[in-house]
């Protein structure tokens, strides 16, 4: 794994690091005589073809058993909309899978990093991160328990549900690197709870909106949860940078603890 922190090193990346060869590429680039100067017209006519014909992510399936199909039936005639419920709550449970597997990988990366950690450098604890993955891995049994109750069947891929598997692959790919260091993979898992807070937030409306009372109090009870788990993941990728004394949380314009996910102003 790569030492935690950043270095400098042999980095050619720039157009620095060649001077002349970028002058004489720029030269040559003036000379070159185009007859059609390139742009992204055809590109974006493809492209617009393509959404054109495009038809969706997918649908959210019909239930699988009669009870369910009725209770869906029942909440349509009242004006509700089930579907866009149960599709939330699978991406949510989506997600919630994702977050268990990306706090695995936390763990075995902090297992390696854990003399840097007993320094007293980072309060980041193992135990404190086996915790949140715990805290994920029950907030995904919560929305398989709700799919459920509501007759949808956890384990279908709706629109939502893939979409947020598309947007988490790269965040599994940085805690899985093993060149990412400890402040690196505590960046991407700060990405995943910043998303997850707002997430979170719309399904307890949309529960709120189909007269979901229980699930809006289990699904408030796991937002609380995750507000906890980001301000717990801002403060150790604060000290893995170098920062101290909670400086991202009070910058000018901003006041602590503002902007937490699920937060409205």
């Amino acid at each position: 794994m790569a030492e935690q922190k950043e270095h400098v090193g042999m980095n050619k990346t720039g157009v620095q690091m060649a001077p002349l060869q970028t002058k004489a590429m720029l030269d040559d680039d003036k000379i070159i005589t185009r007859a059609h100067p390139g742009d992204e017209t055809q590109m974006a006519q493809l492209r617009a073809s393509y959404i054109a014909e495009g038809e969706g992510l997918g649908s959210i399936p019909v239930p699988g058993t009669m009870k369910g199909m009725v209770s869906m039936g029942a909440h349509m005639l009242m004006g509700d909309q089930p579907q866009v419920l149960l599709d939330k709550m699978a991406e949510r449970l989506a997600m919630e899978r994702t977050a268990t597997r990306l706090y695995d990988a936390l763990l075995t990366k902090l297992d390696v990093v854990a003399q840097e950690v007993t320094t007293g450098k980072l309060s980041i604890t193992r135990d404190d991160v086996a915790s949140i993955r715990g805290d994920e891995a029950r907030h995904a049994l919560i929305l398989r328990d709700a799919i459920e109750s509501m007759g949808g069947d956890p384990t279908a891929m709706t629109p939502s549900a893939d979409l947020v598997g598309v947007e988490a692959m790269g965040l599994v790919q940085v805690l899985n690197d093993p060149r990412t260091s400890l402040a690196q993979s505590l960046h991407a898992i700060l990405t995943a709870e910043l998303s997850d807070g707002v997430g979170w937030e719309t399904l307890i409306a949309l529960a709120n909106e189909n007269k979901q009372d229980e699930l809006v109090r289990e699904f408030s009870a796991a937002l609380t949860q995750e507000r906890k788990h980001q301000v717990m993941i801002q403060t150790w990728y604060d000290e893995a940078v170098g920062l101290t004394n909670g400086a991202t949380a009070v910058v000018p314009g901003r006041q602590a603890g503002a902007g937490m996910p699920g937060s409205r102003h």
